[in-house]
């Protein structure tokens, strides 16, 4: 290898990833992590899993106050913009902790592939992956005893924040579509998108945002996934896929979260709105935080905001209908 090459960047999307002409990729965020553990003083114990040669995740089982009660789940899907973060970070480990305690939940927090390396739709499989292993504890089968003693396969929810938001919508679209969890047994119940990763054409673009940042993003997309069809792919901008297919979205509930400072906002308003006229059967909710930017709640998870947030994720979950 060539000394300068490794060196030399070819292509860099500031503040996340930087590649180099050798081919080497750095993360610049999200490369800490911590071991699972139990967590104190909440109680929460969590331990890591293999799902496939692809696929891992970190699961969180709460105090069990009533060993015999069943359990909602809760998969949960990270951010980084497809490209950086894991679970078992610190900001999730501690985020997905947190609502395995509030909610009283057995949360299964995704390890999917990153892009570059594994460009989309890699993500969104290991997702489907992840999702399928779930429901394959549903009959007292699979290998983790956490599920097969304490789930209840018939409340299963998706959550995920930024690109994880973005593949919430996916795995849901996908659960409903294909009919993989069979009624009855297996059910997502309800999602929840916090600041999800949307966006679409130009004439959808905020008018007081740089167009230096909607290049950006284009460029961006195309890096993580280059096969896409640009800005209306529907993997970006789900209304591209019209209202028929947004109305086939599995579960009773949607909740989408907002932050007012965010410049993703606006395709989140839009996607609520789109969601709950497209002939969805169940309810679509939205919470917009003021004064707030993307995932402030995992930079700053003791604000009053984070906590407001979190209580209206929580009581969602927990929500009798």
């Amino acid at each position: 290898m060539d000394g300068a090459q490794d060196t030399e960047v070819s292509q860099e999307f500031l503040p996340l990833i930087r590649i180099y002409k050798s081919g080497r990729v750095e993360r610049l965020k999200g490369n800490d992590v911590v071991p699972a553990s139990r967590d104190s003083p909440s109680g929460v114990s969590s331990k890591d899993v293999t799902i496939s040669p692809d696929v891992s995740a970190r699961l969180f089982l709460p105090k069990l106050v009533d060993s015999a009660k069943k359990l909602p789940v809760l998969l949960y899907i990270h951010g980084g913009g497809f490209v950086i973060e894991t679970p078992f970070s610190p900001t999730y480990h501690d985020y997905v902790s947190s609502l395995a305690a509030a909610a009283h939940v057995v949360a299964v927090s995704i390890h999917y592939r990153l892009a570059p390396e594994h460009p989309l739709p890699a993500a969104y499989e290991d997702s489907w992956t992840a999702l399928q292993w779930v429901a394959s504890h549903a009959k007292g089968g699979g290998p983790e005893h956490w599920l097969t003693d304490h789930a209840d396969f018939k409340k299963i929810f998706i959550a995920g924040d930024s690109a994880g938001g973005n593949i919430t919508h996916d795995l849901a679209t996908r659960a409903g579509e294909e009919g993989a969890l069979k009624a009855g047994v297996v059910e997502v119940v309800g999602s929840i998108l916090i600041h999800p990763y949307f966006w679409g054409t130009h004439e959808n673009e905020p008018k007081d945002v740089d167009p230096k940042l909607w290049a950006w993003m284009k460029s961006f997309w195309k890096f993580v996934c280059p096969n896409s069809t640009g800005s209306d792919d529907v993997l970006t901008n789900p209304l591209a896929g019209g209202p028929s297919r947004l109305a086939r979205l599995a579960g009773k509930r949607v909740l989408v979260c907002l932050a007012e400072k965010d410049f993703l906002t606006v395709w989140g308003r839009m996607y609520h709105d789109g969601l709950a006229s497209s002939g969805y059967k169940g309810t679509v909710e939205i919470l917009e935080t003021k004064e707030e930017g993307h995932v402030f709640h995992l930079f700053n998870p003791e604000c009053e905001n984070a906590k407001v947030m979190l209580k209206r994720v929580v009581d969602f979950i927990n929500r009798d209908d």
